[in-house]
């Protein structure tokens, strides 16, 4: 069984989409698409910058999702590709699930952008800048992640947001608590707290503004039953209905990334290969949770031919 995988916020670079867009017609006209339902030139801040305008939440969250989508039209238009023949789940990482869900055919392209665009900017907007921060606990567990974060919470917000893999998980909440948390770490037996160069404090109940601002669009939008169920983060469980999915991503928005959890579960459940599209982020974590998997990250033409020769 095969599992496509779709990156979160912090695989997008300066650059990204350019070979793409430059070798296919086919991607060309998907940044051009995106362009047009965000009503914006997002395409040329991904290939020029500046860096500072592409890591603004609500520029990176649709890019990441553009340049993994156009992975797959190109795959699908240049190489007769089917994402329902060749797969059995779709998963994403944070606004990744997004992407999953938008190639999984749940939501359109057009519809996936403008929730992303403004997913990124209420989360963005939810907590004043400097208030909340994050921060990655490496050579942790979940269990000495929470217990650390309870420690170090003292009436504040510190929780955990992202469970990453065995080794890696994030924290996120009040700044305060947070760096108490990353100056206690040792005597929780972490080896390292690194605060992380983020916006906003993802993934915690700080976020609850902008959960209320997705619940609102997420009202309105058209959600179809996905061609593959998708393994959401907040449940780490496979999802298909319309409604279901919609109660999800208003969760997510809160709610822990349980990654570790969902690719764990994929692997229970007999998937063995696992195949990002438009990043080399998640294979690593897969690895680390599922030793025997076979993982490929698809993210150039080169891995296009590849990948379509494989399967």
């Amino acid at each position: 069984m095969r599992a496509f995988l779709f990156p979160g916020q912090g695989s997008q670079s300066v650059g990204m989409g350019k070979a793409l867009a430059d070798a296919s017609p086919a991607a060309r006209e998907l940044f051009q698409e995106v362009d047009d339902a965000l009503k914006q030139n997002l395409f040329r801040i991904m290939i020029e910058g500046p860096e500072s305008d592409l890591t603004l939440t609500e520029n990176a969250q649709p890019a990441i999702m553009a340049n993994a989508i156009a992975t797959l039209r190109v795959m699908q238009r240049e190489g007769g590709f089917s994402l329902s023949d060749k797969g059995d789940y779709v998963a994403g990482h944070s606004l990744g699930e997004y992407s999953a869900l938008c190639a999984a055919e749940a939501f359109d392209l057009g519809t996936t952008a403008r929730l992303l665009k403004r997913r990124g900017y209420a989360m963005q907007e939810a907590v004043p800048v400097g208030e909340g921060a994050m921060a990655a606990l490496l050579g942790a567990d979940i269990e000495k992640a929470q217990a650390l974060a309870d420690a170090a919470a003292e009436g504040e917000v510190c929780t955990v947001a992202n469970d990453n893999d065995p080794s890696q998980v994030v924290i996120s909440g009040h700044r305060g608590a947070i760096e108490r948390a990353v100056a206690m770490v040792k005597n929780h037996g972490i080896k390292r707290g690194v605060l992380l160069p983020v916006s906003a404090p993802f993934h915690c109940p700080l976020m609850q503004p902008a959960a209320d601002v997705m619940a609102l669009a997420l009202a309105d939008a058209t959600i179809n039953p996905p061609l593959l169920p998708v393994y959401a983060n907040v449940l780490a469980a496979p999802i298909a209905d319309p409604d279901d999915i919609r109660a999800r991503l208003v969760e997510q928005v809160t709610g822990r990334v349980r990654w570790r959890e969902s690719v764990a579960a994929m692997w229970e459940a007999g998937v063995t290969e696992f195949v990002e599209l438009g990043g080399k982020v998640l294979g690593p974590m897969v690895k680390r949770i599922a030793p025997d998997a076979t993982i490929r990250s698809v993210v150039t033409m080169d891995d296009i031919e590849a990948a379509l020769g494989s399967m």
